[in-house]
């Protein structure tokens, strides 16, 4: 007997009266090898897309009072934010306040994450019935080592049967890990951020996020699972946001549009405008006036919701300047 067979026998069983015949077990044998593989190659997939290498990071475990906060960002009820610190880098990114009121006021924002360590217990999924929460404000629910600590989906098991409404908002293809969390979560709506479809731009503002082509392919994937899904374009650059492509790319998997304008701080505007004078030395100006002049942006805002009215999408402009003083 030859050591295939030996090998075909040990997989596929035979049946005391042998009806089956050699080759449709080995056509058995092949579909089921191949699943298998098709799962490894997935898995290591997953695995390579969602690693982070922690040598450039400086990563730390504190202790968190409560995860779940009280929010004073219209709308939101309450945050969740797991993590101090976010990998994504982003040049423009409003939360590196945080770094002063944290301990990590000489550190560099995108290289440091505190991994908050906390009571799961002391989540009552009930507490939150009819508010809504948010993961999350000042960090990414998804950050690249949330594939290894997974504190979000820890939270997200102790908040099944909760009547929140849940809202979560990333930039990451990790979103797609938590579907089935996501089914079980009675009133949920998973988002995606995206200020570009350009990847060497979104390579530029956003150095650790997933690329947007992905984010929009896992998106696709919540929305085909039953999930609520919405689009969030923010920040909108000026003149470089393709906002009518981006809302062209994922209208088939969305209706629901919100936006938010770019907004310069203190601890933004050199290297925003530094970007700017590298890859649209052309905008420059433009992008100092804007700077003064925030009625310019009315004029994109009324250009989105005709838009947005003539294609009958739901559109939520979220423009603000200096706080959240604006919704609509």
């Amino acid at each position: 007997m030859s050591s295939n067979h030996c090998l075909y026998k040990l997989f596929i069983p035979i049946t005391k009266a042998d009806t089956i015949s050699h080759l449709e077990s080995m056509n058995i044998l092949a579909g089921l090898c191949a699943k298998l593989t098709n799962q490894i190659i997935r898995q290591i997939e997953l695995a390579l897309c969602w690693s982070s290498d922690e040598s450039d990071m400086r990563v730390s475990s504190v202790e968190a009072k409560s995860i779940i906060t009280k929010s004073n960002i219209p709308g939101i009820d309450y945050v969740i934010n797991p993590y101090i610190g976010c990998q994504h880098a982003c040049l423009y990114c409003y939360a590196e306040f945080m770094k002063r009121f944290t301990g990590h006021g000489g550190e560099t924002w995108g290289e440091f994450l505190d991994v908050k360590q906390f009571g799961l217990d002391k989540i009552k999924p009930e507490k939150y019935d009819g508010k809504t929460i948010l993961l999350s404000s000042v960090t990414d629910p998804y950050t690249p080592l949330e594939a290894k600590y997974e504190n979000t989906r820890r939270v997200l098991e102790r908040l099944i049967g909760t009547k929140a409404k849940i809202e979560i908002l990333t930039k990451s293809r990790l979103v797609e890990r938590d579907i089935d969390l996501f089914k079980q979560i009675a009133h949920i709506q998973v988002g995606v951020s995206l200020s570009t479809l350009n990847e060497q731009f979104a390579k530029k503002i956003e150095p650790r996020a997933s690329n947007p082509h992905d984010r929009l392919r896992a998106l696709k994937k919540v929305a085909d699972s039953g999930i609520s899904t919405y689009v969030f374009l923010s920040p909108i650059f000026p003149k470089i946001t393709d906002w009518r492509e981006i809302i062209r790319a994922s209208e088939s998997i969305t209706n629901e549009f919100h936006f938010e304008n770019l907004n310069f701080r203190g601890h933004n505007i050199t290297r925003i405008m530094g970007l700017i004078a590298e890859q649209y030395p052309e905008l420059v100006e433009y992008y100092d006036q804007v700077r003064k002049d925030t009625t310019l942006w009315d004029v994109i805002e009324e250009e989105i919701k005709d838009h947005c009215t003539g294609l009958n999408l739901h559109c939520k402009i979220e423009f603000h300047h200096g706080g959240f003083t604006r919704s609509k």
